[in-house]
């Protein structure tokens, strides 16, 4: 793999963990400001998963993203 195309899968395997735990957070969270923090990380990790999978979609356009992983757009 490219490794250009390994930074993005990364930073949508980083994003997934980060909504993972913000959804953690959210059930165990027993005050206002804990359910900001985790309400935040939420946002931010959806606004990284667009993000990286625009990205994605780009190299897949452009030639660039490896074949294997070609499918996983779709």
């Amino acid at each position: 793999m490219k490794s250009y195309n390994d930074c993005i899968k990364k930073v949508l395997e980083l994003s997934r963990q980060m909504i993972i735990l913000a959804d953690e957070g959210q059930m165990v969270a027993e005050d206002d400001g804990c359910r900001l923090l985790y309400g935040v990380l939420q946002d931010y990790a959806y606004k990284l998963r667009r993000k990286a999978d625009e990205e994605k979609e780009a190299h897949a356009r452009a030639g660039r993203w490896d074949e294997e992983l070609k499918e996983e757009i779709s």
